[in-house]
Order: structure tokens, then sequence, then C-alpha cells
């Protein structure tokens, strides 16, 4: 079955809330929506946002890169070769992560829905839905412990603190939240990247004694593997990568050097599904779990992502809270959300 058309549109999709990290503030994700069209008009879905600061992606360069060269290679080809049709997107062109990833879903979605099975199917699987945690957004100390609160009230027991700007406030904001949320709360924190080496361990430790926290996410500076290990060496909380890490060879780096305790995988870091699970069974040989992330991203990449996290038995925590910022969160098909839950649909591919 031969892909014959593959067209790309810009989607704008609002926010309930702004979403503040040390990186960046969003109001609106801003995505590219991809459609694979097979000779028997079946479409397969995709889609990647624009994360200027982590990816080096913009609208333009998604587009840009979907319609030039990953187009090229893709018209003409047989689904059913998808290995080989996914192994030259990759080759394509150079990084553009997202726009590979966007592709990589929609011919995924379109080859399973060739063979009547869902996604999470072909990918081997799954017994327990993902149980996802929800991101507390920087903030002042008070309006985070309010947040905080206010998401354990609908039903979130693990929640991600983003920190990563000011020291004396970051432990302050922790503090308060331990204080709201009580003893049984596990409590995520990711810096994007906003600490020192030194000045992460005087953080974590002092947190270890009088907060109790999960684990630490991208304390340094994505290139800064000798950071990570130092942090690591010196504190008894589990630290993950998570810009360190786009490709295998980033994984198999920081599994090299014994830099990290866990691995954050993201489809738009990672370059698709493919990618990502050669990240997931390469960090499982080496006995290291790993999260499935989610940029903020639209519902279709956070259901892709999911139906990755039900089938692969080495992703053991969840962040896929992306599409729940949504204000409009009518989308038919894909991921269902009871409460943390994200069900998935027994439907072909993707689901919708």
């Amino acid at each position: 079955m031969k892909i014959t058309e593959m067209t790309t549109q810009k989607t704008s999709l609002p926010l309930e809330k702004p979403f503040k990290t040390a990186l960046r503030t969003v109001t609106k994700i801003e995505v590219i929506d991809v459609m694979v069209q097979l000779e028997n008009r079946e479409v397969g879905r995709g889609s990647a946002s624009s994360t200027w600061q982590i990816t080096g992606e913009s609208l333009i360069s998604i587009q840009a890169a979907i319609d030039g060269p990953i187009k090229n290679v893709l018209l003409d080809r047989d689904i059913e070769e998808l290995e080989d049709i996914l192994m030259k997107v990759d080759r394509s062109c150079v990084a553009n992560t997202s726009a590979k990833a966007a592709v990589d879903i929609a011919l995924h979605d379109v080859y399973c829905k060739v063979f009547g099975i869902p996604l999470h199917q072909y990918l081997g699987g799954g017994a327990v839905f993902p149980e996802t945690d929800m991101t507390i957004s920087i903030d002042d100390p008070a309006v985070m412990q309010n947040d905080a609160k206010e998401r354990i009230g609908q039903g979130f027991d693990v929640l991600k603190i983003k920190v990563g700007n000011n020291e004396r406030d970051d432990i302050d904001r922790i503090l308060k939240i331990r204080e709201a949320v009580g003893p049984d709360v596990k409590l995520r924190l990711d810096a994007n990247q906003g600490w020192k080496s030194k000045q992460a361990v005087k953080i974590i430790r002092y947190l270890e004694k009088n907060a109790g926290i999960e684990l630490v996410e991208q304390p340094v500076k994505a290139h800064d593997f000798e950071g990570l290990k130092f942090i690591r060496e010196r504190v008894d909380t589990p630290i993950m990568a998570d810009e360190s890490v786009f490709s295998p060879s980033d994984a198999f780096r920081l599994l090299q050097h014994e830099a990290v305790d866990l691995l954050n995988i993201k489809l738009m870091k990672s370059g698709g599904l493919r990618r990502a699970r050669q990240i997931a069974d390469m960090a499982q040989s080496a006995g290291i779990e790993c999260m499935i992330g989610s940029m903020m991203e639209s519902h279709v990449s956070v259901t892709a992502a999911a139906h990755l996290a039900y089938a692969h038995s080495n992703i053991t925590r969840y962040d896929l809270d992306a599409a729940l910022w949504l204000k409009d969160q009518s989308e038919q098909g894909g991921i269902k959300w009871q409460g943390k839950i994200a069900e998935l649909p027994d439907k072909p591919g993707l689901g919708f």
C-alpha cells in the first residue's frame, strides 16, 4: 500500500493558564499537524510542537523539514516497509527531531490502521494504563502552593515541580508545597538546566532532610554530563536526564559514564517512536528505568507517547499531562483521561 500524499497544517492551541519553567513561559501550544495518506485513502495523523529553547525548532523549520527532505523520502513508498521508511526519515536531514517525530507518529498510525491493530498492540501490548503526574509550573511560592493543593484535590498524587531560577525561592517553593500536600505525595523536581552542579548538591541535600523528593530532573546544562555525574555521586536522590538525552547515542554516553539514575524520553527529542524505543531498550539493558515525558504538545502526540508508555516495560514513570493543560479538550479519539489515568483506545492506530 503506497504513500501517495503528505500534508501539513499549522494549529494554535490555547492553554487554560500560562505554563512557566526556568526556560520559558507558554500561553498557547503552536503545532504542526501532519497527515500521511495511502492509495486506499487511509490516513495517519501526527503532530509536532515548536520548542525553540529545547529542540531549536520553530513552526517554520518544522514545516519546511516535513514538506521538503522528509516528504521526498516518503512518497511512493510502500507502508509495509515501515522500518526502512522510518530509517530514511531519520537520515533525510540533520537534527529536526520534532519534525521527524510528527511524521514517525503519522506513519505508525497509518501502518497500524492497515493491519487493524492499536498502536500499543504493535509496540508490544501492555497491562496497566499509564498514570501521569501533574506539573506545577514555576511561580511565586504561595501561588505554587495553592496550585499543588488544587491538583491534589483533583486526584493527582505525583507532582512535578518546576524550579531552577532562584536557589532561595526554589527551596521555599518545595517546602511550601510539601507542607500543603502532606508526606505521602511524591514530589519530582525539574530544574530545566537552571542550577550549577555544586549548587544542586547543596539544594538537594537540604531538601532530602527537610522535604523528601522522589527525583531531580536535569539540574544542570544539557551538555554537562560531568556535572550530572558529580551530583549523582553526592546525593541520595535519583538524578534524571532530560535535555541531555535526545538520541540513542546520547543515552549510550550517559549510561557509559554512569552519569544518571533515570532517563526521560520525549518523542519530540528522540525523533519519534522508533528511536524512543531504542533508548528505552538500551536503558533497560543497563538497568536504568525511564520516564515518558512530553513538551507542551497536542493531544495527538501525547496519545502516541501514552501508547509507547503502555507497551514498554522499562518505562515506569509518566509525565503526560501536557494535553490536560489545553483550554479545549474536545478532541475526539486518542487517549481518554479518567483523572490521572490515560485510558488507551482499542481502535486501530492511535485511536482517532
